[in-house]
């Protein structure tokens, strides 16, 4: 059985600036057509990995591949200009000084009634047809990152890196803008790699998405699957905001206002925190000191005293004091709820849409 071979392939690449480790052994590969995003906060590596791939930079160790072939070790490598890879930034870097038309030709060569007809063809696709003879100031963001796109595209490129180059655009464009260029892409079976900071970005564009943190891809796989299975209480505070429920493992079990929860295979006595997203968290009204009943679903009801309640937009967002430690409890409900402050409810919390995590401990030297 043949295995397809990746269209792009990093591996364990190794990069140091002063003595420290930025990048620290990242492994990864695009199939043609495929978006993979690298997604992590600011300073964890997307960006120098992602100029280790486009030749800008060189690694301190590692290897990269296209089509199966070598581009680039510590001993042989591929200039950038070579490697058949296309790069977008938040900052498009237009000629001003130079036409659209004449922008989106720059990287081309070879017969110029050619040139000319890939030119008028990209920016057709990209719907700046009547645009050609204009100069990258008298165009909109929306349309400079669109020539930019047409740029990157001209070439033929089988893998396009991209570093962040929507976050400089208007909400209102970046959404249509966005799913245009990975059509595009898609329809040219480009590879892409994309860095980003915004795990709704990631989610919206991603085939696949590898989270880095500190150097490292700490879980690679779909976006359902690294929403739905995160590796650790990081994880999943990446994606959206958590409660947090902390308890000791006693004869397998956990303790908790919120009931018991089963700790398999974390040791007796070790401490464990129990993560719950706020839109996981039902809420119910305060029955003469009583709350609802328990359920296998829900669990037993906790009590907690509402701090504060605000209307989003698409939903309301409810802060608890809970009573049973003073912690606070964030809520997330559909339309508008907005309970007074000090109104007295019971918050219970879906089973099967809680995390448990063993509390890392670190040794005293």
């Amino acid at each position: 059985m043949n295995v397809a071979v990746p269209r792009l392939e990093a591996k364990h690449l190794l990069r140091r600036y002063g003595g420290r480790v930025v990048v620290n052994d990242v492994s990864l590969h695009v199939n043609p057509g495929q978006v993979t995003c690298l997604l992590g906060p600011s300073g964890c590596g997307k960006s120098t990995t992602l100029r280790m791939i486009a030749g800008v930079e060189m690694q301190d160790s590692g290897e990269i591949y296209v089509d199966g072939s070598l581009i680039c070790d510590t001993v042989f490598r591929v200039p950038p200009e070579r490697r058949n890879i296309g790069l977008m930034f938040q900052d498009f870097a237009l000629f001003p000084h130079l036409k659209v038309g004449e922008n989106v030709a720059f990287g081309l060569s070879g017969d110029k009634a050619v040139m000319a007809r890939r030119v008028s063809e990209l920016l057709e696709r990209v719907g700046l047809a009547d645009y050609g003879n204009a100069y990258p100031h008298e165009l909109s963001g929306g349309e400079q990152q669109r020539v930019a796109l047409a740029r990157a595209l001209a070439p033929r490129p089988s893998i396009m890196l991209m570093d962040e180059p929507f976050s400089g655009l208007d909400n209102r464009l970046r959404d249509g803008i966005r799913d245009e260029t990975l059509e595009i892409l898609r329809e040219q079976d480009t590879a892409v790699l994309l860095v980003t900071h915004e795990p709704e970005e990631a989610m919206r564009m991603a085939d696949n998405i590898a989270l880095m943190r500190d150097g490292r891809i700490v879980q690679e796989g779909a976006p359902y699957n690294i929403y739905n299975a995160p590796a650790d209480r990081d994880a999943v505070a990446f994606f959206s905001d958590i409660n947090v429920i902390r308890g000791k493992v006693e004869g397998s079990l956990v303790q908790t206002p919120f009931g018991q929860f089963l700790a398999p295979g974390v040791h007796e006595g070790n401490e464990v925190e129990i993560v719950i997203r706020p839109q996981h968290v039902k809420i119910d009204f305060d029955r003469s000191g009583r709350g609802p009943d328990p359920t296998i679903e829900y669990g037993t009801p906790a009590r907690g005293v509402v701090k504060r309640a605000r209307f989003m937009g698409s939903e309301s967002l409810v802060e608890f004091r809970m009573d049973h430690d003073g912690s606070i409890f964030r809520v997330t409900v559909p339309n508008v709820f907005l309970p007074a402050e000090g109104k007295v409810m019971w918050l219970m919390i879906r089973r099967n849409k809680c995390f448990l995590f063993p509390i890392k401990r670190t040794n005293a030297a």
